[in-house]
């Protein structure tokens, strides 16, 4: 609990040669939050809106997108007035049932390259990737946003240790156990006298995070660690001190 968050400049929508970035910033920049410290070169005027989406981000993870995502209007045409359509759309707009391509630095190069074509899109990702714009509008830096890792320091550390012991356990126990034996792994002290206590409440939300990372699977009410998990909780084992590995049992 919950996510270390990264935002990527992946390219610039306007005119770099012409409106240089006066904040230096070059393509493949990343910022990143690991749920303690923000690290990387923040331009000033990027850090209210850069803030707001990561900390969002941090708690929901690659569940977190954009409320504009639930648009119909991203599939639909270009579209002209056309008021004798009035008495079926009740506005009076005539489809262009084409894509218009629109040249280099064209305000519509601002909007996803995926929005407003014919034929539509045919996957429901238009406005799903979670994007920020530099203000600089000449310029139009584009800053996509990621989730890279669980967090596993400040407020996240005893929740992020829980779920690395239930990925360890469940590796120990074969690699695959249905959730609700999940408890069965701990005794009395580790279950409640740690905090915070193994109970369902707590294990599904936090097996839930696991999922969204690929660190596991679950069907049927089974989870399975993958292999990406069983490198998390290898690497965790290595940061460990002989002290924690003991006191967790890994």
């Amino acid at each position: 609990m919950p996510f270390k968050v990264k935002a990527t400049l992946v390219t610039w929508l306007g005119d770099p040669e012409k409106y240089p970035c006066h904040h230096m910033l070059k393509l493949g920049d990343e910022i990143t939050f690991d749920g303690e410290k923000i690290e990387g070169r923040i331009c000033p005027d990027m850090l209210p809106k850069l803030g707001q989406i990561m900390a969002a981000m941090h708690v929901a993870g690659p569940r977190y997108v954009d409320p504009g995502y639930y648009y119909a209007f991203w599939y639909a045409p270009p579209s002209v007035a056309n008021p004798e359509k009035a008495i079926y759309d009740g506005n009076g707009f005539e489809n262009i049932l084409h894509t218009f391509v629109e040249p280099p630095c064209h305000l519509r190069q601002l909007q996803d390259p995926k929005s407003f074509n014919w034929p539509p899109h045919p996957e429901r990702t238009v406005a799903k990737d979670v994007t920020m714009l530099c203000p600089d509008v000449r310029t139009s830096g584009l800053f996509v946003f990621s989730c890279y890792d669980l967090a596993d320091c400040g407020m996240d550390l005893p929740y992020f240790r829980r779920q690395m012991t239930i990925m360890d356990r469940v590796l120990k126990a074969g690699g695959t156990i249905k959730i609700d034996a999940i408890p069965n792994l701990y005794n009395d002290f580790e279950l409640l006298e740690i905090y915070p206590p193994i109970v369902k409440e707590q294990v599904e939300p936090l097996i839930e995070e696991l999922y969204l990372l690929d660190f596991a699977t679950e069907k049927d009410g089974i989870i399975t660690v993958t292999e990406k998990g069983k490198e998390r909780v290898a690497r965790f084992k290595a940061e460990c001190t002989q002290e924690v590995i003991d006191a967790l049992k890994l």
